[in-house]
């Protein structure tokens, strides 16, 4: 902390004293989409909080996420062909789905972005990410079962030596 000194208009001198703020305390709370930090174990928790910010901006934006854009027809950036031959309902859908991509792809480490930057719907990325990560704790498991079993076949021959 630090005093600064100040004169009035009126003469009178009095301290200002600034107090530092913590800005790596703000959280979802803040109203922003939180941030998937890329870890496994804590997937679930951060799409249990991605779906109460979704829902919290527009239900409709997560049956977008769940069940695609429909006949829209969409290339590789998510871009509609031909937008303006769209019916005003169409428009309005194509609308949210780039809200609903733009806060998934806010939501995500640019890493993984990259990963799933091919998938031209909101769906087919959520889905994604949902497949990499949702099944992780299993994949590891059997990995590490793999491992085990393996030492475990791991022996030394009669006729071997450590060298």
């Amino acid at each position: 902390m630090y005093a600064e000194e100040s004169t009035s208009r009126f003469g009178a001198s009095h301290s200002v004293v600034a107090v530092p703020y913590d800005y790596g305390d703000k959280k979802a709370e803040s109203g922003k989409v939180s941030r998937f930090n890329g870890d496994p174990e804590e997937f679930s928790w951060w799409k249990t909080n991605f779906y109460s910010y979704v829902m919290g901006l527009d239900e409709e934006l997560w049956d977008i996420l769940e069940d695609g854009v429909g006949d829209l027809v969409l290339d590789e950036e998510g871009a509609a062909i031909d937008r303006k031959k769209h019916t005003p309902e169409q428009k309005k859908l194509y609308k949210k789905h780039h809200k609903i991509r733009g806060s998934l792809v806010t939501a995500i480490p640019r890493a993984e972005y990259m990963k799933m930057s091919d998938k031209s719907t909101t769906k087919a990325m959520f889905a994604s990410l949902c497949a990499n990560y949702e099944d992780s704790k299993k994949v590891r498991e059997a990995k590490a079962l793999m491992l085990v079993h393996q030492y475990e076949l791991f022996k030394m021959k009669d006729d071997e030596s450590i060298e």
